[in-house]
């Protein structure tokens, strides 16, 4: 396997009040994790700037306008309880964008299998109308529309396992057919969407996982529910909201996946990118706010995508 890590030199100036979960030394951590000589074959790349205004493929016309007006010319400012803006956030997103559409652009040219964007701010909580849980624009969703745009392709599988679930990315594409939507997280917990009853037109598959629930339950997840309805769906290619807050580590949920499950859940869709579409898959960072958890399902994540196999990786 040929794999592409994207790196976003500016993430830093998205700024979030001191002590907040979504910090810049989450891409520090992981760029320090992929540093290590078990993943020299990496071919690495920073990541360009992207035009925002591609965001109005998934969020309505004055989406942008309305984070413009309230972004602050200096310090941070509040968009909710939990979610900030400064003055240069806004770059960082359009970065984290671009990043995610050269990493687009490179599977689906056939330059690389695969590739993992290590990007923030995350985007999966952010809906058509309003972006919420640390989320400004939608990347993810983005890279699905200029996916079926620029390349044609017909069918678009996300697969979402965040300990949250991706409700703005199940906003957006919940009456669409083309694109496939499935989750597994935490229930109850932020934001309370993501019910097995929530199906959208038959695209949208949600598991439900209880608190304190391990690695064996995520795997019956998958086994039963997620993959047989990914196959049945047959994508053109694989997103991933690859977030890794489900790590038994994670302050901000009661999921006890380990490191290696992680790993265990990507082989899992890199067999079905393999039988279904030229391996194509596109891994997108969402959460994870324990940096040793993240650093290392972040490793797991990254080697299997690599190798397809694990042979040997330090927790």
């Amino acid at each position: 396997m040929s794999t592409l890590l994207i790196s976003q030199p500016n993430f830093a100036d998205h700024l979030t009040p001191q002590g907040h979960p979504e910090r810049a030394d989450r891409i520090r951590t992981i760029e320090d994790a992929l540093a290590k000589s078990r993943f020299d074959r990496l071919i690495r790349r920073d990541t360009p700037s992207g035009d925002l205004l591609l965001a109005e493929l998934v969020h309505d016309e004055h989406y942008l306008a309305r984070l413009r007006n309230v972004r602050p010319a200096e310090g941070i400012g509040q968009l909710d309880p939990d979610t900030f803006i400064s003055a240069k956030s806004l770059d960082v997103a359009s970065t984290g964008l671009g990043g995610a559409l050269s990493a687009l652009d490179a599977v689906l040219l056939g330059e690389v299998d695969n590739a993992f964007c290590a990007i923030r701010p995350p985007g999966h909580h952010a809906e058509i109308v309003m972006p919420m849980g640390f989320c400004l624009i939608n990347t993810v969703a983005i890279i699905a529309r200029e996916a079926q745009h620029k390349y044609g392709a017909e069918r678009i599988a996300i697969i979402d396992f965040d300990v949250h679930h991706g409700n703005g990315t199940q906003d957006i594409f919940k009456s669409d057919p083309s694109v496939f939507y499935a989750s597994t997280h935490q229930m109850p917990l932020f934001p309370g969407t993501g019910r097995a009853n929530e199906t959208g037109l038959n695209n949208i598959v949600n598991v439900p996982l209880a608190a304190n629930s391990d690695g064996a339950a995520m795997r019956d997840a998958y086994r039963m529910r997620i993959i047989p309805a990914l196959h049945d769906f047959s994508p053109d290619l694989i997103l991933l909201s690859a977030g890794f807050d489900a790590h038994e580590r994670d302050p901000l949920a009661q999921l006890n996946w380990s490191s290696a499950d992680f790993g265990w859940l990507t082989g899992k869709l890199m067999d079905v990118a393999g039988r279904r579409c030229g391996n194509r898959i596109v891994s997108l960072l969402e959460g994870g706010y324990d940096l040793k958890g993240l650093a290392g399902g972040a490793s797991h994540h990254v080697a299997m995508l690599m190798d397809g196999a694990i042979e040997w990786l330090d927790e």
